[in-house]
This record gives structure tokens, sequence and C-alpha cells, in this order.
């Protein structure tokens, strides 16, 4: 057990013994007094808390060559325990002999007012160009999602990002990989009262779990990191499943993908997008690349949230998901493991060890919609996923699923029967929405009232009916 975590920042090797529980943001400001780091929503939406974070195992899994991989993410939601074994790059950090072409780029350009949000905005366009040398202006807006400018607008930066891109020369400078052997993560690191185990091994992590069921199972934190930053909930005892090798695995067949529940969304997307474009577009939505590079899947589906957007689209393509203890490992359909509000089927022994769902059928039709106050990184009102698969013009299967309707992610059992069998038409179309609107008895809030989302779920049938035939659907949020 090891009370210092070590890291590097900024290049330089670092040990130092804090609670791991600690925010990386509350750390970066206090102790080496890098202030260039901002704190601003505390909730992992703003980004002007960005940093970017070096991984070289995720190089080595993803990726070809040595080099290691920067990605931005939120320091404010992130716990020093998270990057024990890491490397920590603050805008501080960009700067060598000369700026970084990004804030070259940004000065130049006048695109900074105020400058609250610009180091943020810096961090997450170098993250970009050392990344993707041809990225776009689709690649740039997506980079730019997570982080807010309330007084420059997003004109004059992505003008200085199309400067940069490439040109060549911007890449992050820090350790080679061979150098993250001296700072090799600690199997358990405890300080001051919190105490953050790191196992490496699921058969690790399976004892732990049954020694410490009450400990708080870490995936990517962007969930449970809100709380220890904008609540200052601490953490006494943690399980961090970051580097479980087993559940970092991505595995592919004829028929499946599987994912490992640590395989992060970001990942998955590289993964979804060629196979359900829909579903690819949903995950940019809901998650930015700073959530998307923490975030990992299977903390998405055992948070158990009622408007989680992950859920319903897994259940619509038919996910499994696969729970291990040390009495062995279990297969479930998805839409079985949730139980009631924030409750499911994981047993205080048991984790998440993977998800798999089935590759696109001969047929098959997929759409997944989310309907929101703002288009980008809001939490869902209604989010609706729809499959169904054809066969010489009738519907031979159908599976819908609904977040925001219900107390749990659920299918709509009763609208897939109108549909099977019938020629998708205006006919069935038109039972499938009236059974939707039966099925469910979803609650008011201040995201939309009862009424509001068992119309926007019913006629999101008919949006399905018509993006089926072709016909142009403005994307929008509503």
């Amino acid at each position: 057990m090891s009370q210092t975590i070590r890291f590097f920042l900024n290049g330089q090797a670092q040990e130092v013994s804090v609670r791991p529980d600690m925010t990386v943001l509350d750390w970066l400001r206090s102790a080496p007094r890098l202030t260039g780091t901002k704190e601003g929503c505390a909730e992992g939406d703003c980004g002007a808390c960005s940093v970017l974070i070096g991984d070289p195992w995720f190089d080595e899994a993803h990726h070809e060559g040595g080099s290691v991989h920067y990605h931005a993410a939120n320091s404010c939601i992130l716990a020093m325990g998270q990057i024990d074994g890491r490397a920590l790059v603050t805008v501080e950090g960009l700067k060598g002999e000369q700026l970084h072409p990004v804030q070259e780029a940004m000065a130049e350009n006048g695109s900074s007012q105020c400058g609250f949000c610009t180091p943020g905005i810096v961090i997450s366009l170098a993250g970009l160009v050392a990344n993707n040398a041809e990225a776009n202006d689709n690649d740039i807006h997506d980079a730019l999602a997570g982080n807010l400018c309330r007084c420059t607008g997003y004109r004059p930066i992505v003008e200085a990002a199309r400067k940069v891109i490439g040109t060549g020369g911007a890449t992050i400078s820090g350790p080679q990989v061979a150098a993250f052997e001296t700072i090799e993560p600690h199997a358990t690191i405890s300080a001051t009262g919190s105490t953050f185990h790191q196992p490496a091994l699921l058969n690790v992590l399976l004892q732990l779990r049954k020694e410490k069921p009450e400990a708080i199972l870490l995936g990517g934190g962007t969930d449970l990191g809100v709380a220890l930053a904008d609540y200052h909930a601490d953490w006494a005892e943690v399980i961090s499943l970051a580097h479980v090798s087993e559940l970092r695995a991505i595995r592919e067949t004829d028929n499946h993908l599987s994912f490992g529940a640590a395989v992060t969304w970001e990942e998955v997307l590289d993964r979804i997008a060629g196979l359900y474009p829909s579903f690819a577009t949903l995950i940019r939505r809901f998650g930015s690349t700073q959530i998307r590079s923490m975030g990992t899947i299977g903390g998405n589906i055992g948070t158990a949230s009622p408007i989680g957007d992950g859920p319903p689209a897994l259940i619509a393509l038919g996910a499994e998901v696969e729970l291990a203890s040390l009495s062995g490992h279990r297969f479930l359909p998805l839409e079985d493991f949730f139980l009631d509000y924030r409750k499911t089927e994981l047993r205080p022994d048991e984790v998440i060890a993977s998800v798999s769902i089935p590759k696109p059928r001969e047929g098959q039709e997929f759409r997944v919609y989310k309907i929101s106050k703002r288009y980008d990184q809001d939490i869902s009102t209604v989010c609706a996923a729809f499959s169904i698969v054809r066969e010489e013009g009738q519907v031979r299967s159908a599976r819908i699923a609904f977040g925001g309707m219900a107390a749990t992610p659920q299918r709509a059992g009763q609208a897939e029967q109108t549909l099977v069998g019938s020629g998708f038409d205006r006919k069935a179309i038109d039972a499938c929405s009236a059974a939707i609107a039966a099925q469910f008895k979803p609650l008011t809030d201040w995201r939309g009232s009862a009424d509001y989302r068992l119309t926007v779920a019913a006629n999101l049938a008919e949006r399905f009916w018509r993006d089926v035939a072709g016909e142009v659907v403005e994307v929008m949020a509503l």
C-alpha cells in the first residue's frame, strides 16, 4: 500500500501524498498553483477545467506504434487517484520555448475576450490537432462541444483551429512510453482516510468486490465525480476499474461486438460508427470529447439512470450484459438488468464485466433519437431507439426502447407487436404510436410534462417510419 500518487505533470515526474479522492482541479489550483485551469460549473459541462491526460496503454491497445496518446478530460470531476501512473498536461505545459501552435493561432486571430474559457479551449484543440492532422470542421466542432465560450463566439476560435490543422508541429511534448515504467500505477493508494484500489486483473477485482461490497466501483467517474466536486462527497474506499485488463478489452466476432465494462465511450464510438451511424450520432451528443474519453459503457449502465442515453439504444439492439463474481459469470438481456429506479440485478459481490451487441442483420433498420432542450451535452427529456428487421416487405422482428419514460430504461413491448407482421405502413405506425402512448406513464418534471413526453414518444414512431423511407428529417433540439 502506498501513500503517494505518481504521475507526470507537464513532462516532470511527480510523487504527491494527498487524498486520492481529491479532485485534480483542486490540487492543480492549490499545491502547484497552476491556475490556468479554471473552475466553472464543477460538473464536467463547461470545459474551463480541461486538461490533457496521457496514456501509453491506450495507444498500445488501439493505435499502431508506441507513442503516448493524449485526450482532453474534465479535471473538476477527475480524482487524483485516477491519474496515478499517467501523464497530465495543463495549459501551462503546452508552452515550451515558444507558444504551442494553437495558443499562437488563438492570439493572432483574436479568439479570446475575457479569457476565462480560453485555457480549456486551447487544451481541447491541442488534443484534437495532436490526434487528427486531417481534422475537418465537424471534428473541430465536436472537439469544442464540451467547451463553453460566452464572449467571443465560436467563429474566430474555429478559424484559429483551421490555421493549425495540417501544419505539423502541433504534437504534445512529454514523456516517452518507456518512462511510464517508472510510475506504474499502485495497487492501492491510501491517504488521510481515503483508500483507492487499482486492480489490474479481473480475479483480483472480484476478490476486492467480495471483501469490500460497500466500496465505490469507479469506472470513468463522469457521474460519481459530479457529487465529488459539486457536493463535496468524500470517497472513503474506491475500487477503480480503469486498469483491469479484461474490462478494457474489445472483442469482435463475425456476429457480435463485445465491450469490456471499462471501455470508454470514445472507444465505443470508434467501433460503432461504421455499424450503427445513428448510435454514433447519439454518443457524440450525450458526451463531449472530455466526457467520452473518461466515461465508460459499464458505468453508464451501472448507474441505472432512467435518463441514461446508452441503455435505450443498447436494449433496442438486443444487448446482453455479463455479470461476474468469484462464483462465476452470468449473462442476461440488458432490459432485465434494470429492476426499478436506480435498482439493478447486480449483486453485492458482482461487477459488470462486459456488454455485447449483435452486428447489423440483413434488412435491419436502426435509429435512435434524443429529445433535449439543448442539442449537445444535455440530459434527455425522451430518448427513443427503434430496430426492425424486414423480409420481403414485412416486419419480421421489432425492438423499441425508451429512456425518460419510466423509472428504468424500458422496452415498448405492445408497440413492437403492432409492427411485427405488418408492411411497415401508415396503419402500422398509427397503431405503434397509440400503443406507446397507452403503455407508458411518465412523470412531469422541469424537462417536460408527462403529456409532452407521451406526445413526443408517440411522434418518434412516425419519425422513424419517415426516416427509414428516406424522407429528410431535420435534426434539432426540442
